[in-house]
């Protein structure tokens, strides 16, 4: 009983230390006026201050291990530091708030999207259970994969394969790969880890990909680049993309792991289990069909990915008139998605019913069972939107922009290791991507000629640290959605992946620094031999990491 008191105030305490303090900022605003002109902007508008809220959730999150309360401590840290010390007002913003709210974030077009095509396709992944396609599929495997290995090698292909939108990627790999990588006793931890890194890293350095068009469309138009073209430029320099990649295959094939993911390998290798955390509520498959076919997830699976595609190409056009690669740049991928897997819903459920597979009942049955699969990690996603609406109302993009455009400059030959350092800092804290080089592209671009390489490196360098930034945060959407793919406790994917994730970040920093000072001296053809020295460098830290854990034992 002791133990239980003692691991609760461990757990909670810095929960408490934070909300004591909210509690004494509402007691001295208890007289503070109720009412705030429509111009109001907090007095930490776009200071260092912005970026706490993000910060304590990040650090409450990896010291209890909880990422509800963690996330929820963050958001009323930003409410109440928008309010400036006015109780109902931060009460207000943090739930109604137009833009930074948590019913704004609910309703927003493109968070709804993604809910519902979260709850669709783990439809489909109930219906593929309860088929017995899965239990085909991973008899078929077992035959041709027999190794460990073997398994997490098929499942980064996978990821590679499926490179359109890496919130597809995420639930797809590993509603397919899930019962494979679980037979060969490869931990939950690893599976989200390589999914994970082919989700974002494969998906920004693919031109189609909804990730091409959000980098087209950062460019300001009136420097006359063309966003697409810059694009495919900056594929080679992307560094954290490529070495993560590089990465994943080795480590899968060596058989390397180190930190904490070496004692969830070692527990799923000896078979004490798959995970060290709880996992969150997932659907057990009941009486599923026996004798399944392969083709009941085939099906599904390869219908999903074409009519994905096909709706991306739609919503951009591609059907009146628009070249088929351009749509992609016109596309809207949420509405894309939610088409794609409704339409992949109905064939599947054609399909099934034509051939006895399951009753209609059954198949209705499954909406409910798939929301409450991935309920969870909706939790998450929603909590995170409020928490990064709120970081918005702070003003966190022009406190960045202003601390990158005063450091660029005077020291431009280090601009790329700055906007690469810049953008892990700034993904990593708001936990998007997309936002972070929305907000750093431009003030890139407004630093170097059109027709200059260092412009093309730095770009890529904002990409790779937003791709970076994002890979390591607990509140990024991506990251989410691999705990969700692989159903793995959530901060036991972001604790075990990060370590890796630091090790590519370093050796992607050291490539940013060198490629700076090579492009400034020789120009763009002696350049482009960074990105595979950078592989090497990476080889050879490996290298060394396995020596280190081979003295461990």
């Amino acid at each position: 009983m002791q133990q239980s008191k003692q691991g609760f105030f461990r757990r909670f305490f810095p929960h408490l230390i934070v909300l004591a303090v909210l509690v004494g900022v509402l007691i001295l605003s208890l007289n503070s006026p109720n009412s705030v002109p429509e111009d109001y902007v907090p007095k930490v508008h776009s200071s260092f201050w912005a970026l706490m809220p993000p910060l304590v959730a990040i650090t409450l999150a990896f010291i209890t291990k909880e990422v509800y309360s963690s996330l929820f401590m963050g958001i009323l840290v930003g409410a109440f530091l928008y309010a400036g010390g006015n109780g109902e007002l931060a009460l207000n913003t943090m739930l109604f708030h137009e833009e930074g709210g948590l019913i704004a974030g609910i309703t927003d077009g493109s968070h709804a999207r993604i809910l519902v095509f979260v709850i669709l396709l783990a439809t489909l992944v109930v219906l593929m259970n309860r088929s017995g396609g899965a239990t085909a599929f991973g008899r078929w495997a077992g035959k041709r994969i027999k190794t460990r290995a073997g398994a997490q090698l098929a499942t980064a292909l996978l990821g590679i394969l499926i490179f359109v939108d890496d919130g597809f990627n995420c639930m797809t790999v590993g509603s397919v790969m899930r019962p494979i990588t679980d037979t060969h006793k490869v931990s939950r931890a690893k599976l989200a880890y390589i999914i994970d890194s082919t989700a974002a890293p494969i998906c920004i350095i693919a031109p189609i990909s909804c990730w091409a068009a959000a980098v087209s469309y950062s460019i300001p138009a009136e420097y006359e680049i063309n966003g697409f073209q810059m694009f495919l430029h900056t594929i080679p320099y992307n560094l954290y993309a490529l070495v993560t990649l590089l990465m994943v295959f080795l480590l899968a094939k060596r058989g390397l792991d180190f930190g904490k993911m070496r004692l969830h390998e070692q527990r799923a290798a000896a078979g004490e289990g798959l995970t060290l955390g709880e996992t969150p509520y997932f659907e057990e498959v009941k009486d599923p069909v026996e004798n399944g076919r392969l083709s009941n997830l085939l099906i599904p699976v390869v219908t999903l990915i074409v009519t994905c595609i096909l709706a991306m190409a739609y919503t951009g056009g591609g059907f009146s008139g628009t070249p088929f690669l351009r749509s992609f740049e016109e596309a809207d991928s949420a509405s894309a998605l939610v088409m794609g897997s409704l339409i992949t819903l109905l064939i599947t459920l054609w399909l099934y019913m034509a051939r006895g597979v399951i009753t209609f009942k059954s198949f209705m049955e499954s909406f409910a069972a798939g929301f409450r699969s991935f309920s969870a990690p909706m939790i998450i996603l929603v909590l995170s939107w409020n928490l990064s609406g709120l970081t918005g109302l702070l003003g966190a993009d022009s406190f960045v922009h202003g601390v990158v455009e005063s450091s660029a400059a005077s020291l431009q030959i280090f601009i790329p290791f700055i906007v690469f350092l810049f953008s892990v800092f700034l993904a990593f804290s708001t936990g998007t991507s997309w936002g972070t080089f929305t907000i750093l592209i431009p003030i890139v671009c407004a630093i170097f000629p059109v027709d200059s390489e260092m412009l093309v490196l730095s770009v890529a360098a904002c990409l790779s640290g937003a791709v970076c930034g994002d890979h390591c945060s607990p509140i990024s959407d991506t990251t989410i959605m691999s705990s969700a793919g692989a159903q793995c406790n959530h901060m036991d994917h972001v604790s075990t992946q990060l370590p890796y994730a630091l090790t590519a970040a370093a050796v992607s920093g050291v490539g940013y620094l060198i490629a700076g000072l090579v492009c400034h001296l020789s120009g763009s053809a002696v350049t482009m031999l960074v990105t595979p020295l950078a592989m090497l460098l990476l080889v050879f830290v490996l290298m060394l990491i396995r020596k280190a854990e081979a003295k461990k034992g």
